[in-house]
């Protein structure tokens, strides 16, 4: 059996550039396992729609590849938070399915432990597609979703010193909705005269850069994330600023916000965030949806999701469904999107690693 090595990539500043074929390549082996694990294609990135996350320095990330032979068969990914009191590393191993049980996830999982120890990180979070039918279940802390006890991933993860913390349910929803115009009047009637939806295509509006750095620090701390105890992540201005420029610069992608003013306080309470690929022909992807908590009870998660599926249409349609993904113990959340027509795809769990 020819020897493997292990290799960080070189991160290209634009991916024309001459030493970018590593990182695509890199890039098609994580799509590919990732289309194995959650059973849809619909997740997979483009190597040009991944780059930007490798630029931004609030979130430093590295990228590892495993050779045989000359390929690439297998990739690691490394990320953290900028600052000495970031405590947590997010740390992904990926392995063609024809190149397991050689080694290869073992040494890229024991490389990216190391860089995570050696920057005196605590813990390190997995998360991973894992399928949840099967006749020996391990069921999450959280009492809400499981996963198949026998799945060779579980005990990769479980013999590496990890447990299970909790379930994120993936759902799609077809598009278009039918009967959306309807649905936004309902919520806008429901949530009451205290409350006006704001949407933009890309860029923050100024008025709104303080309200979505607020929002986007609060999605740290407000989000269920049970025993990950994932920390908080503090949003500025600046930094507001500084993620549109880079996502104008290097992402094709889209951004497609709905946010909810609350009128009294003139201050936002909520929003949601569509990215949005170029091709029609491709799911468009729901990142944050959050209502702050001291704004629940009002009936905003539905107001914002229906009005931003409605913006949606309006300024890209076409797009055949959305991909979201919530915690299986975030019932209202699950209950606003089985209400507007999602419906359940695949389970991604989420584990944790102390670190010492």
């Amino acid at each position: 059996m020819t020897a493997f090595t292990i290799d960080d990539v070189t991160i290209p500043d634009n991916i024309s550039a001459t030493d970018a074929k590593d990182f695509i390549d890199a890039v098609e082996v994580g799509n590919t396992v990732e289309a194995t694990g959650y059973g849809t294609t619909d997740l997979n990135y483009e190597p040009v729609e991944e780059l930007p996350r490798f630029h931004d320095p609030h979130q430093p990330s590295r990228m590892l590849v495993a050779r045989l032979g000359g390929r690439i068969v297998g990739r690691g990914i490394y990320e953290t938070q900028a600052g000495d009191q970031a405590d947590s590393a997010w740390i992904i191993a990926e392995v063609l399915p024809e190149f397991r049980r050689q080694g290869i996830g073992t040494a890229l999982s024991d490389t990216l432990e190391a860089i995570a120890a050696s920057e005196g990180k605590k813990k390190a979070l997995v998360f991973t597609p894992l399928p949840s039918l099967s006749p020996h279940q391990l069921p999450s802390p959280t009492g809400f979703g499981s996963v198949d006890a026998d799945h060779a991933d579980t005990k990769f993860l479980l013999s590496r010193g990890y447990r299970l913390e909790q379930i994120e349910r993936a759902s799609r929803l077809t598009l278009p909705v039918d009967g959306l115009a309807a649905l936004v009047a309902d919520a806008e009637r429901r949530s009451g005269a205290e409350y006006l939806t704001h949407c933009w295509v890309g860029r923050t509006p100024e008025r709104w850069l303080e309200g979505i750095a607020h929002l986007s620090t609060r999605m740290s701390t407000d989000a269920p994330t049970a025993g990950l105890e994932e920390p908080e992540d503090v949003w500025t201005v600046e930094r507001v600023v500084e993620a549109d420029d880079r996502h104008e610069r290097l992402n094709p992608r889209t951004y497609v916000v709905a946010a909810v003013e609350h009128l009294p306080s003139a201050r936002l309470v909520g929003f949601t965030v569509l990215s949005v690929p170029p091709q029609v022909g491709r799911a468009a992807d729901q990142y944050a949806t959050l209502v702050v908590r001291e704004h629940r009870g009002h009936r905003l998660g539905m107001l914002l999701k229906v009005a931003n599926l409605a913006h949606l249409e309006r300024v890209a349609p076409g797009h055949p469904s959305v991909i979201t993904f919530n915690a299986e113990e975030n019932r209202h959340m699950l209950d606003v999107n089985e209400a507007v027509g999602f419906v359940p795809i695949a389970s991604e769990s989420a584990w944790r690693k102390d670190l010492g």
